[in-house]
C-alpha cells in the first residue's frame, strides 16, 4: 500500500468528496436508514453541493480535508468552530468519511487527527462531532480516539427521513 497524503480539499475534489459521501452512507448506515433512501442517493447532488461549499464554506469553517492515496480521493473530513448554542466556544468535527474500500487502512486515523489538530491550531481546547445511532462502527473508531459519549442527544428531521444523534467530545492536547 503507498503512503496517504493529508490536504485541504480544492474545488475540482467535489466529485470525488460527494463519491465517498454517497458509497460511505450506503455501507455505513444499511439498516439505520431506509433502503430506499440510501438507493436513491445521487452523487451528482452531491456534487453541486460540495461545489458550494467549497466555494463558499460556512464562516465557521476551518475547512476540509482529504485523504489520497494513488491519486484517488478516499476520505475527507469537515472541521470548523462549534455550531451548537452549547458549543460555541469548542470546535467541531462536521463530518468524516472513508470510502468503504478504505475502511481499516488507516485513512480515517489519518483525517480524524488532523483534523484535531487543525482545530487545536485554530485555538479550540475541545471538540465535539455527532454520531448517528445505531453505527456501531463509527461509535468504536471514536471510542478508540478518546472521544467520549457526552450524553446530548439531536434529532433531525429531514424530507424522507429522521436522523437521531449522540455526541461525543474530546479534550484536545495543547
Amino acid at each position: 500500500m503507498s503512503a496517504l497524503a493529508i490536504r485541504d480539499a480544492r474545488a475540482e475534489d467535489a466529485e470525488d468528496i460527494a463519491g465517498v459521501h454517497v458509497r460511505s452512507w450506503q455501507a455505513a448506515y444499511r439498516g439505520l436508514i431506509d433502503q430506499s433512501v440510501l438507493d436513491g442517493l445521487s452523487v451528482d447532488e452531491r456534487a453541486a453541493g460540495w461545489r458550494r461549499i467549497l466555494a463558499e464554506p460556512l464562516p465557521t469553517s476551518l475547512g476540509t480535508l482529504v485523504a489520497v492515496r494513488d491519486n484517488r480521493l478516499i476520505g475527507w473530513a469537515s472541521l470548523g468552530s462549534g455550531r451548537d448554542p452549547d458549543g460555541l466556544a469548542d470546535g467541531e468535527v462536521y463530518g468524516i468519511y472513508a470510502d468503504p474500500s478504505a475502511w481499516s487502512t488507516g485513512a480515517g486515523h489519518a483525517l480524524l487527527v488532523a483534523a484535531e489538530q487543525r482545530i487545536t491550531e485554530a485555538g479550540h481546547d475541545r471538540a465535539y462531532l455527532w454520531v448517528l445511532d445505531g453505527n456501531e462502527r463509527a461509535d468504536a473508531f471514536y471510542a478508540r480516539h478518546g472521544w467520549l459519549e457526552d450524553g446530548a442527544i439531536k434529532i433531525e428531521e429531514r424530507p424522507q427521513f429522521t436522523l437521531r444523534e449522540h455526541r461525543r467530545v474530546k479534550t484536545l492536547p495543547a
